[in-house]
Formats: structure tokens, sequence, C-alpha cells
């Protein structure tokens, strides 16, 4: 089944830790990364008074149903370091399942697509990068479509990494 996951975080190296976060989902078993989204930083939002997010999207194949999924997906986040706070609050991994196939599922502890998928920029940028053909069940339109009509408008900017403030000088 193709799935789409989006990795975010904003405490600690928050970039050697969606580094990680793919690592292990790579490592899952029956797992394989079709394609990975340049890294985003994105404003914070509920709590906006935080450091910036990282934020990746990831295509992958799996034969894992979407609980179990689920459940590694939480177990990656507290291997890497994640606790339990306020919600939208800083975090060292956040991994969001925002499509499986085109599974529909409604449960207390697992909703698929991601119930706020279309509202967020944040995922909608990295997402339309990969997939912007990606057919979203629930609104029935693409990625990019989701994309163009998105009302939020916070921040989200491709993510490069810092340079060192040493250079070599020509001898």
């Amino acid at each position: 089944m193709r799935v789409l996951l989006c990795l975010g975080s904003n405490r600690g190296d928050r970039l050697r830790l969606l580094k990680k976060a793919g690592d292990f989902i790579r490592d899952l078993p029956g797992m394989k990364i079709l394609a990975r989204s340049s890294v985003y930083e994105t404003q914070a939002r509920g709590m906006e008074d935080q450091r910036d997010f990282l934020n990746q999207v990831l295509e992958v194949e799996t034969n894992m149903a979407p609980p179990d999924l689920l459940a590694a997906c939480k177990k990656i986040e507290s291997l890497l370091g994640r606790k339990t706070g306020a919600r939208w609050g800083p975090r060292t991994m956040d991994i969001d399942i925002l499509t499986c196939g085109d599974e529909v599922i409604n449960r207390k502890d697992l909703v698929i697509p991601h119930p706020r998928l279309a509202e967020r920029r944040f995922v909608l940028v990295p997402l339309t990068e990969i997939a912007p053909g990606l057919r979203v069940p629930v609104w029935d339109q693409t990625a990019a479509e989701l994309l163009a009509f998105c009302s939020d408008k916070g921040r989200v900017v491709r993510y490069r990494a810092r340079q060192s403030h040493f250079r070599r000088k020509n001898r």
C-alpha cells in the first residue's frame, strides 16, 4: 500500500532527528521509501511561542496495516525522545499518517486521511512537491488542488542547512 507520512521536529537537532526518523521508517519490516520531499522550515501553529518546525513528507510502500503503522510511528517518536505534553506544543518528533492508499478510516485512535491535511500548508507544500497528482480520499481533490485552495498562510520555506562561518583562504 502507498502511504504518505509527514515528519516534524522543533526541538533538539531538528535536521538530524528527521534523518533518524527516516532511517527508522526505512528499517521497518516490509517498508520501502519511494520518495522524500525537501525539508521545509515552517511556522509553529497552535502554540505559536515556540521554535519553528522542520517538516518533510515521505512516500512509502508498506504491507503494514494502518493500526500497526500508527503503533510503529508512535514507537519511533518515543525512541527519538518525544514526551507527551501540551497539544501543538514543542516536540522532538511528530509523525502523522496523511494517507494510506484509498483507505478511509474513522476511529477514535486513527483517522485517515489526516483530518486536518487540507488546512495545513506545512503539510501540503512538501506533499505537493512529491505527489502533486495524489487524489486524497474524502476531499476527492489532488494534493495540488488542496494546496491551491488552502486558507493557511503560515510561512513554509525550503530549508537550507547553515553554512560554516569559516572560509578556506586561497593561498
